[in-house]
C-alpha cells in the first residue's frame, strides 16, 4: 500500500498543451473575423462591434492618425494589442491574425517539395516597408495600407471569395428548382441566406479575381519559405516584432538544451538559430509554442525576464533606413508632380456620400467594409480609376450598381469615418455627381423609340429627369407622342439608377459625371 501510494505521488501531471492551445484559439478568432465580415453586410451587429478588425489593428490606427492628423477614441483600442504584445510578444501573428492562421491552414508542411533556402538578410523587407508605409502616412498617403493583413483579409472576402459564394449558391438554387420537393426548403435556405449573408441579388464586382490571386500568392509563397509573408513583407507583423523586443514574456533556452535541433525544423518563422545555442529572435517569435512539447530535455521555457535582445544581422541599419527613407520620398514626389489623371482618376469618378477626395485619401483604410455594406454593388474598389494614391479606395459604379436612395450603411460601417456617417435625411441630399444624357444614344432622342426607363427609376420624390412630350408621325404616318427625358440637374444627386437601368447595351445612354 505504501509503494502503491508513493508511485502515485511521483506521477507527474501532463503539462498543458500550449499548442493544442493556440490552435482552438486561432479557430475562435477566425471564428469571430468571419461572423463579423458577414454581419456587416446586414448590419445584424452593433457597427462598433463591426469595425473592431479596423480598430484593433495598430498599424491602420497608427498610420490613419499620422495621415489625417486626428486620433479617434475607438483606435485606441490598438492599444490592447500593443499591451499584449509588450507582455507575450507577437501573439497577434501567432494565435490572433486571421493572414496568419490560413497561412497556417496551407503551409505545405507535409509537402515533399524541398523548400529553398532564403537568405537571412530578406527579413529586414518587412521593417523597410513599414518605414515606407509611415513616412507615406506622414505625407498623407495610405496606398501602403493594402499590404496590412487586415485590409488583405475583409478585401479578400468581399471582392472574391464573397461574391464567387453567392454566384455558386444562386446556381445551385436555380439547379434545384426544379425538383418539386425542394421548393419548401429552397425558399427558407433564401430566406435565411439573403440577405444576412449574401446579397438580395447577385451584384457585378469588378476585379473579382484580382484580392483572390493576391491571396494565393501568399499561400505559393509558403513553398518557398513557411509564413514566407509574416518573414519577409508583413508590416503590422514588423511594427509588433518591434515592439516584442521590450516583451516581458520570451522564449528561452537553458542548459539542458541537448542539441537535437528538433526546435529548429518545426518552427514556423524559421528563427531557431543552432549557432545562437537554439535561442530565437523575439521580434521573429509568433509565440507559437510548437518547441515547447517537441523539446525531449524540457529545456524550452517561455518565461519573464529583463533585458534586450543583441541586434542581428537582418535588423535595418542607418544606411538602409535612409535609402528607404529616401526612396520613398522620391516616390511620393513623382506622385505629386504626376497629372491629374494618375492622381485622382477621370471625370467619372464618383465617390460615396458625403466623401470627399482629400478627406478619403488620407483617412481611407483601404478595408473594404463599405463595399461589404453596399446591397447593390454600387461601391467597387478602385485600381486606375482613381489614381495610384487611391487605389482600393471605394468609387460609386453605376453601371454595375446605384446608390440606394433608403440606404446609408457605407457611412456607419466605415471605421474612421472616411465615409461619414450621415443621418439618412442628409445622405438623400448629398449630391454625388449630376446625370446627363447621351442623345446620340438614347433610345427616344437617337431612334424616335419609346423608352423612359430612367424617369420611372428616379427615386426623388421630385424627380429630377422629367419627359418633354413631342408630336411625331411615325412610318404608318399616323400621329403619335414621342416622350423625351431631360435631367433637372437642380434637383438630381447622381445615386445612378438611371445608368444601372439604362436599357442601352454597353455605355448607358444616361451617365453620372462628378462636377467638380
Amino acid at each position: 500500500m505504501k509503494t502503491s501510494t508513493s508511485k502515485k505521488s511521483t506521477l507527474s501531471r501532463k503539462p498543458l498543451d500550449w499548442g493544442r492551445v493556440r490552435r482552438v484559439a486561432q479557430g475562435l478568432f477566425l471564428l469571430t473575423w468571419l461572423v463579423l465580415w458577414v454581419s456587416t453586410a446586414g448590419l445584424s451587429l452593433d457597427a462598433r462591434l463591426l469595425h473592431l478588425p479596423a480598430k484593433i489593428d495598430p498599424l491602420l490606427a497608427l498610420t490613419q492618425s499620422i495621415a489625417s492628423r486626428t486620433l479617434t477614441v475607438e483606435m485606441l483600442l490598438s492599444l490592447v494589442v500593443i499591451l499584449i504584445t509588450i507582455l507575450f510578444g507577437r501573439v497577434w501573428c501567432g494565435w490572433i491574425c486571421p493572414v496568419g492562421t490560413t497561412l497556417d491552414l496551407f503551409s505545405f508542411k507535409r509537402s515533399k517539395i524541398t523548400k529553398p533556402g532564403v537568405p537571412e538578410i530578406w527579413r529586414m523587407g518587412k521593417y523597410l516597408l513599414l518605414l515606407a508605409t509611415l513616412i507615406a502616412a506622414l505625407f498623407g498617403n495610405l496606398s501602403l495600407l493594402v499590404l496590412d493583413p487586415m485590409t488583405i483579409w475583409i478585401r479578400t472576402l468581399t471582392g472574391g471569395i464573397g461574391p464567387a459564394l453567392s454566384t455558386a449558391f444562386t446556381a445551385a438554387e436555380k439547379g434545384l428548382a426544379y425538383i418539386p420537393w425542394m421548393s419548401g426548403p429552397l425558399t427558407w435556405l433564401d430566406h435565411a441566406m439573403r440577405p444576412a449573408i449574401f446579397p438580395t441579388s447577385d451584384v457585378d464586382v469588378r476585379f473579382v479575381w484580382l484580392p483572390v490571386v493576391l491571396f494565393l500568392l501568399l499561400f505559393l509563397l509558403n513553398l518557398v519559405a513557411e509564413r514566407f509573408w509574416c518573414r519577409y513583407l508583413c508590416p503590422l507583423g514588423s511594427l509588433l516584432g518591434l515592439i516584442s523586443k521590450f516583451a516581458v514574456f520570451k522564449r528561452r533556452v537553458n542548459a539542458d538544451c541537448v542539441s537535437c535541433g528538433k526546435c529548429t525544423s518545426i518552427c514556423p518563422t524559421g528563427t531557431i538559430d543552432a549557432k545562437r545555442g537554439y535561442a530565437s529572435d523575439a521580434k521573429e517569435c509568433t509565440m507559437c509554442m510548437d518547441c515547447l512539447h517537441t523539446c525531449p530535455a524540457a529545456a524550452v521555457k517561455f518565461v519573464a525576464g529583463a533585458g534586450l535582445q543583441e541586434r542581428m544581422s537582418y535588423d535595418p541599419g542607418r544606411r538602409q533606413l535612409l535609402i528607404t527613407g529616401a526612396v520613398a520620398l522620391a516616390g511620393l514626389a513623382v506622385l505629386e508632380t504626376k497629372p491629374d489623371r494618375l492622381m485622382i482618376g477621370d471625370s467619372h469618378l464618383l465617390r460615396p456620400p458625403g466623401a470627399l477626395d482629400d478627406d478619403l485619401l488620407e483617412k481611407c483604410l483601404r478595408c473594404g467594409l463599405c463595399l461589404r455594406a453596399c446591397p447593390t454593388g454600387a461601391l467597387q474598389a478602385s485600381l486606375a480609376d482613381a489614381g495610384v494614391t487611391g487605389v482600393f479606395t471605394p468609387v460609386v459604379v453605376p453601371r454595375l450598381g446605384y446608390c440606394l436612395y433608403s440606404c446609408n450603411k457605407c457611412g456607419q460601417v466605415c471605421p474612421v469615418a472616411a465615409i461619414p456617417p450621415l443621418p439618412l435625411e442628409d445622405k438623400q441630399r448629398w449630391v454625388i455627381g449630376n446625370a446627363f444624357i447621351d442623345e446620340n444614344r438614347c433610345i427616344p432622342w437617337a431612334d424616335g423609340g419609346s423608352c423612359i426607363v430612367c424617369e420611372e427609376m428616379c427615386p426623388l420624390p421630385e424627380k429630377a429627369i422629367v419627359l418633354e412630350e413631342r408630336s411625331i408621325t411615325r412610318a404608318d404616318d399616323s400621329a403619335g407622342i414621342l416622350k423625351l427625358p431631360h435631367v433637372v440637374r437642380e434637383r438630381c444627386i447622381g445615386c445612378g439608377i438611371c445608368e444601372y437601368k439604362c436599357p442601352r447595351g454597353g455605355e448607358a445612354a444616361i451617365r453620372v459625371y462628378r462636377l467638380d
